[in-house]
């Protein structure tokens, strides 16, 4: 065993250990900058991510670094935070330690916002063929699947293989498979149209699969038929309670339908991080804790989950908190001032339950195209994209970060373009039959 990290000694201040720089995680620690305490903020990545715009990276419009911050610089101000970079594997509420690889961690009070992964519902030899969005790593990856499609279509010969090539098939009708859908139909139609010779890729088909009967299930039903409408009228394929039955290395199955496909993108479920099944408490089908009422851990009061890994019910309407940003964000807060009114005081003192405020849901569509649902009513087209544009921007951290994503918008905006069509890595063009671009007068 290697020596403890932050060893706890007599008399010192109280510890809070904060695992995940997400936006629960961040919000919790930050209502502790002006508490005596020492709070210890783990993270596997060194930096913040926006996820909200994630699909903007997978789909070239943004690049890494426009929605990404480092957790250091992001905390360099609150001297009681220490960052420390690291994968927890696992939590022992008895002698309250966090195991971060070999080492232990101490903690008076514990905030697990660990956040959640993509899931395949016992499908995980899907997950190479059809990759999910929830990390940087996956962004780039699916931007380079989706730019690489197009270069081998304009190698390819073979008719058959070139629309395979073309076809990009995205499961789950969320706020993710909407906009990526979207966001995949425009690149088509409009960024590259006329970068090509060989191949017209405005013909390319964007099939967007999802198993309810409406899109965005999370919004009103007016907010998900103007999404299927919006899409359809782009161009994309919108089918409906429609489920994957099966994956291979050329199709998509239906049932007995198939689709050839060489582009496959997953948004259709999240499952928790697996921390919290090493708590020994009750979780709910998604792999989340069913927290207290004040968001704590049943039987661990001093050990809270929030974000997307808390299955919280909210005190007033009796509703689950739904996955989302805002939700995050507003349970991060609440732990937050719980854990820094009671080591101000001393004690534990009578803690509130916890209440959502729902500010409304958003998605975007395409260019002037989005669908929003705030106090009750639903707003569509340029107004929504307006207000959907203006408040990613506002919660983006770093003012660089908002200058830089609102001046990339304004260009993509006027020019239709896209710039952050990059292939990283190593790319191998795979093409079954070569054109002979010594014959092709394009060349």
């Amino acid at each position: 065993m290697t020596p403890e990290l932050y060893p706890t000694r007599a008399g010192r201040r109280p510890r809070v250990v904060v695992v995940g720089a997400g936006f629960a995680g961040l919000q919790a620690a930050r209502q502790l900058a002006r508490v005596d305490c020492d709070v210890v903020l783990v993270d596997r990545r060194n930096h913040h991510l926006f996820q909200p715009l994630l699909y903007q990276v997978a789909t070239a419009a943004l690049s890494p670094a426009d929605i990404a911050v480092p957790i250091r610089a992001i905390v360099r101000d609150q001297a009681n935070v220490q960052v420390l970079l690291g994968e927890v594997t696992g939590v022992d509420v008895v002698r309250r330690v966090v195991n971060v690889g070999y080492d232990e961690l101490r903690y008076d009070w514990l905030v697990l916002a660990a956040g959640a992964t993509h899931t395949y519902f016992g499908n995980d030899r899907w997950a190479p063929r059809a990759p999910g969005l929830k990390t940087i790593e996956d962004a780039i990856d699916i931007r380079r699947r989706v730019l690489l499609a197009f270069e081998e279509a304009e190698l390819e010969d073979d008719e058959e293989v070139r629309r395979a090539k073309l076809t990009f098939v995205v499961i789950g009708g969320g706020p993710t498979g909407v906009e990526m859908a979207g966001a995949l139909r425009e690149i088509a139609a409009e960024t590259i149209a006329d970068d090509f010779r060989r191949v017209d890729t405005t013909t390319a088909r964007i099939i967007l699969l999802e198993g309810g009967d409406r899109l965005l299930a999370s919004m009103s039903e007016a907010a998900g038929e103007r999404a299927r409408r919006d899409l359809e009228a782009m161009g994309v394929e919108v089918r409906l309670e429609t489920f994957v039955t099966d994956i291979d290395e050329a199709r998509v199955w239906v049932g007995e339908h198939s689709v050839p496909a060489a582009n496959v993108i997953w948004a259709a479920g999240v499952k928790a991080s697996p921390v919290g099944e090493g708590l020994d408490v009750p979780l709910d089908g998604q792999g989340r804790v069913l927290v207290e009422s004040d968001c704590s851990v049943p039987g661990h009061p001093h050990v809270f989950a929030v974000g997307d890994l808390a299955a919280q019910v909210d005190a007033t309407t009796g509703e689950s908190v739904p996955g989302v940003a805002q939700g995050a964000i507003q349970m991060g807060r609440f732990v937050g001032r719980i854990i820094r009114d009671e080591i101000t005081a001393g004690e534990e003192g009578i803690r509130p339950s916890f209440r959502y405020i729902d500010r409304g849901d958003m998605a975007t569509i395409g260019r002037a195209r989005a669908v929003a649902d705030i106090g009750g009513r639903t707003f569509h087209g340029a107004f929504a994209w307006v207000l959907w544009s203006v408040i990613h921007v506002a919660f983006l951290i770093g003012f660089r970060n908002k200058v830089l994503v609102m001046v990339n918008w304004a260009w993509q905006w006027f020019v239709q373009t896209r710039g952050a069509r990059l292939i990283t890595g190593s790319p191998s063009v795979h093409v079954e039959e070569p054109a002979d671009l010594s014959r092709d007068p394009g060349y």
